[in-house]
């Protein structure tokens, strides 16, 4: 009997399948996480951000930092879907609530400390599941590289 085949209905996903799902959903994961901070690196070495450990309560400066990460999640989203063995729009979802929790559990550990507004962890929860949602979007629609393809999902001709 071959060990590659799933026996009987209602079987469970093959180990296979599952370790390629759970690298996918990690890939697009760590891409989001190294991008962003790499990111705020950059902001803090060009002193666009005050140095690491202080409070910003700059308005624009959160924008700032929030618009990015909003791209960075929906790259990363896109970026689990593309890889996903199968069902990408479902992988890219896991990943939003993957982005939903962790940053629920930022918000609510950073905002006692006090390092800024509290409107600003609360915006990453709220943008986690349609910055998700758009990266599926984008997958449905063929991918960033068909312009076409995108104008016509969203009725634009």
């Amino acid at each position: 009997m071959n060990s590659d085949k799933v026996v009987g209905e209602g079987a469970s996903t093959p180990p296979r399948r599952l370790w390629r799902s759970t690298g996918a959903v990690l890939l697009g994961f760590f891409a989001v996480v190294v991008i962003s901070l790499g990111t705020d690196q950059l902001f803090h070495a060009l002193e666009v951000y005050p140095p690491w450990g202080q409070p910003m309560y700059d308005t624009g400066l959160l924008l700032l930092a929030l618009a990015y990460r909003s791209v960075y999640a929906v790259l990363g989203s896109y970026i689990t879907a593309r890889f996903a063995p199968r069902n990408p729009m479902r992988h890219a979802l896991v990943l939003g609530v993957v982005g939903l929790v962790v940053s629920l559990a930022g918000a609510i550990a950073t905002i006692p400390m006090n390092l800024g507004p509290s409107w600003y962890p609360i915006a990453l929860v709220l943008t986690a599941l349609p910055c998700a949602g758009l990266a599926e979007f984008c997958t449905a629609c063929g991918g960033w590289n068909d312009e076409r393809r995108v104008m016509t999902a969203i009725n634009i001709t």
